[in-house]
């Protein structure tokens, strides 16, 4: 594949992405229990250096459970299942560079630990720690066709990630199922994910994210 097929791939994949959610949307087995009817997305923590990710990637698995349009999207207090998350990492590698040792190719990897709490059993139906979306792409300033900026490959992985997660709850596809034993894997989330005395899905961490470091690589 050149490089040119390669761009022109990574635009298109949203968009299909897109499509197939929607064409599926109605088809579908819905691994969901049948109390639950309403959907609330917690806005993501973010416990990288990198400022800003969480607002985006919130909204972006809100967009992506609308677009499926089975469930209701609706706040935390009313939600009778809920998204939860955090992001653990942000790493920005440069792949080539030009003549002048400039980058002109990255690859930007994200990474989630995200769940879905079941608020009628006050408990998560799944969690999976290290939930990971990456992409190459060539910057802005390299020339080459369908180059982008950070913001826009980031945005693209959000995209994929929102995807993911609304698959895995809905669908059920991929990580452990529900009913499965926990895996031992530890994660960022483990401590917020323990069963509530109230019946109420855990409580948001207090801790807001650091000022960005902007030397920091991986960040």
């Amino acid at each position: 594949m050149n490089r040119n097929t390669f761009l022109a791939a990574v635009f298109t994949l949203p968009f299909l992405l897109g499509a197939c959610a929607i064409g599926l949307s109605h088809n579908t087995p819905v691994a969901l229990p049948p109390y639950i009817h309403k959907i609330a997305v917690r806005p993501f923590s973010n416990h990288t250096q990198q400022y800003g990710l969480e607002d985006p990637l919130t909204l972006a698995i809100q967009a992506e459970f609308n677009r499926d349009g089975r469930y209701q999207i609706t706040n935390e207090n009313q939600g009778d299942g809920i998204v939860i998350g955090d992001i653990t990492k942000y790493v920005l590698d440069p792949l080539s560079y030009d003549t002048n040792h400039v980058p002109t190719e990255y690859k930007l990897s994200i990474v989630v630990d995200a769940s879905f709490f079941d608020v009628q059993k006050s408990t998560p139906m799944w969690k999976e720690p290290d939930m990971r979306g990456e992409l190459r792409y060539f910057v802005a300033s390299s020339g080459f066709a369908g180059a982008m900026t950070e913001d826009d490959a980031r945005q693209i992985i959000f995209d994929l990630l929102a995807r993911d997660i609304r698959t895995r709850t809905l669908e059920g596809a991929g990580g452990k199922k529900p009913g499965e034993k926990d895996n031992g894997i530890s994660s960022s989330t483990d401590t917020v994910h323990l069963k509530p005395l109230d019946n109420s899905p855990p409580a948001q961490p207090s801790q807001k994210p650091s000022a960005p470091s902007p030397t920091a690589n991986p960040y």
